[in-house]
């Protein structure tokens, strides 16, 4: 197998929709779908016998449901990406799914350029999908969260620099690398650079990691009351 191809795997229950993204998905030459589940179980072995780059993860399955399988995927070994797949977009188990480790979610209905293009973004490590989404999807929840004791300062935190906690708040924000370089005067290769740095130094996957990071450990706070 060329080794530029992004491998992804399908895991949904209704074989029709693993159909019709298997046929969006196949007809680009970067992409191909190196194998189906129906079930979060077997989506578990195939992400071990398959090592795909991105998992288009269905929430509602039988035998282990997609966040259950997300979290196994996430503190396994494997270098996978998980995207959820959901119907609405504030779902409550786009939420879950990631706080169990997804890097993105993607709504079942998405046009077929989108799709294409959050597989490769995710692919990449480099973007989160729809950033501003992402972050409407967690004020809601930390919003509407019972309120929680004062957090005590997170430990990983201190291993941050003033520079790279500024460009973590920034991205919990849902700026892209050349916006945190415009908003701090930075070239967009320094950005990269601290972004990777964040990423070791807090022992998360990817961007969409550091925004849920930054909103469990208090780094940021719902910012508008009326959004």
């Amino acid at each position: 197998m060329d080794e530029g191809l992004i491998k992804v795997l399908l895991v949904d229950d209704q074989p029709l929709l693993r159909m019709g993204f298997r046929l969006i998905l196949e007809g680009e030459d970067d992409l191909v779908v190196v194998g189906e589940a129906s079930d979060g179980v077997q989506a578990l072995a195939a992400v071990e016998s398959l090592d795909p780059d991105v998992v288009l993860m269905d929430v509602r399955m039988p035998l282990m449901d997609g966040i259950d399988a997300t979290a196994k995927i996430s503190a396994s070994s494997s270098g996978a990406r998980v995207i959820i797949l959901t119907t609405f977009d504030l779902d409550e188990y786009a939420f879950a799914g990631l706080q169990a480790g997804a890097s993105a979610f993607l709504l079942k209905d998405v046009a077929p350029a989108e799709l294409i293009q959050a597989v490769r973004l995710v692919a990449s490590g480099d973007a989160v999908v729809a950033p501003r989404v992402t972050q409407r999807l967690l004020e809601n929840f930390v919003r509407n969260s019972p309120p929680r004791p004062a957090l005590q300062p997170d430990p990983l935190l201190e291993e941050l620099t003033p520079r790279e906690l500024e460009v973590a708040q920034h991205i919990a924000q849902g700026l892209s690398n050349a916006e945190i370089a415009h908003a701090l005067f930075l070239s967009e290769a320094t950005v990269k650079t601290h972004v990777r740095r964040i990423l070791t130094k807090l022992h998360v996957r990817d961007r969409v990691q550091v925004v849920v990071y930054a909103y469990e450990t208090g780094l940021v706070t719902p910012s508008n009351p009326d959004y």
